[in-house]
């Protein structure tokens, strides 16, 4: 396959919500059998649900925003240019405390959609 360029505006896009987050958005930016690739938005005040990958390995790197992560009951505060890694069996919540949307882009290895339990 030839390689194309991507972006949100040409990506399959998706919504997504957990018990605060309503109006959230990711764009597959690149999706393969043993790797994906997506942007996702976070509005002010919204978190997903607990919970962790049985199998995935996650990285989040925060593009725009503060992204507020709870990983095993500990917080980590993580800015523009700066990201976070969740290993496999990580209970982990990603929430948007500030007053402006968060953008990230998370990796995850293998493919993390249909490997999540609520934690």
């Amino acid at each position: 396959m030839p390689a194309t360029v991507v972006s949100t505006a040409t990506a399959e896009h998706y919504t997504w919500g957990g018990p605060i987050a309503t109006d959230c958005d990711g764009w597959y930016l690149m999706r393969s059998e043993g790797l994906h690739v997506i942007e996702e938005r976070m509005p002010p005040g919204t978190a997903e649900a607990r919970h962790f990958r049985q199998k995935a390995r996650q990285f989040f790197y925060v593009l725009a925003g503060e992204l507020t992560m709870e990983v095993e009951h500990h917080e980590f505060t993580v800015g523009v240019g700066q990201g976070i890694e969740i290993a496999p069996g990580q209970a982990h919540q990603a929430i948007n405390r500030s007053s402006a949307a968060v953008r990230i882009l998370v990796t995850s290895q293998p493919p993390s959609h249909g490997d999540r339990v609520n934690a």
